[in-house]
């Protein structure tokens, strides 16, 4: 069962006297785990605790939450008066400094951040946890099934390209056996047989890539992240390609080889957004 990194999920929830909280995750793909919050004044600090619940359900990729309040009666607006100040007296000391006339607006300063917020007053995190706890796994779960939709579709290409990897490497392999045969039987010493053999043969080459084919295969079947695991394999699968291609001497193996990196290269683009 593949995971993309790639997903959204979305539900909304009452809670009195707050009114309606709207919770957002999107997904991106990532390297690592990077969870982003933007939470309202007064939710700050139950980041720590969301925190926790996204990374019990996502292992990686790159994970925005976002919430919002509307309709609710306890809302109200807080100026923040000191860094309101602070903003003001430094703008003008930047505007003496550059000699600037421009004079410092009040529609500047309350873009500015942190200067205006909404807050819930008399709202603990305590009593709004459980219920946000709630709503937070149900978008997580909506989001987990997003994301396994899509990794299902990845799932079926990358069995495919492997199907198609599989195919070349038979023909690689037979075309090795007849190419090898004929040539040897034109080789008079044994010296310069040796000398041929080491400089072209592609056996361990051939025998390390389906090898790597069929963990990619298994890997592929697993349960859980195995988006570092898939690619780590294709990158071995690749510089066995690339070996076999600078050993090659066919014409049609070289072709073949070409398709060949041509389909991990493909694989590797794709794994970009497994989880």
């Amino acid at each position: 069962m593949l995971y993309s990194m790639t997903g959204f999920g979305s539900k909304e929830i009452g809670i009195a006297p707050l009114g309606k909280i709207c919770l957002e995750l999107r997904s991106t793909n990532h390297k690592f785990l990077e969870i982003v919050f933007h939470l309202p004044e007064g939710f700050l600090s139950l980041e720590d605790k969301m925190k926790k619940e996204i990374e019990a359900k996502i292992k990686r990729g790159r994970v925005v939450c976002a919430i919002n309040i509307s309709g609710g009666s306890a809302q109200g607006v807080f100026v923040n008066n000191r860094l309101l100040e602070n903003y003001f007296s430094s703008l003008n000391k930047i505007k003496k400094q550059l000699h600037l006339k421009e004079e410092v607006s009040i529609n500047t300063l309350i873009h500015l951040p942190g200067v205006l917020s909404l807050n819930a007053e008399g709202i603990p995190s305590n009593r709004v946890w459980p219920r946000l706890k709630i709503l937070l796994r149900q978008v997580l779960e909506d989001l987990a099934q997003a994301r396994l939709k899509e990794g299902r579709a990845l799932y079926i290409h990358l069995k495919r390209r492997a199907g198609m990897l599989k195919q070349n490497l038979r023909i690689i392999k037979l075309r090795f056996k007849t190419i090898i045969k004929e040539k040897l039987g034109k080789i008079l010493t044994d010296e310069e047989r040796s000398t041929f053999l080491k400089d072209t043969d592609i056996t361990e080459e051939i025998e390390r890539l389906a090898f790597h084919i069929r963990h990619f295969e298994g890997a592929l079947a697993q349960n859980g992240p195995v988006g570092k695991e898939l690619d780590f394999v294709a990158q071995e699968m690749q510089r066995e390609a690339n070996t076999a291609g600078a050993k090659s001497c066919d014409a049609v193996i070289s072709l073949k080889v070409v398709q060949l990196k041509s389909q991990i290269e493909k694989i590797r683009e794709q794994l970009q957004n497994i989880e």
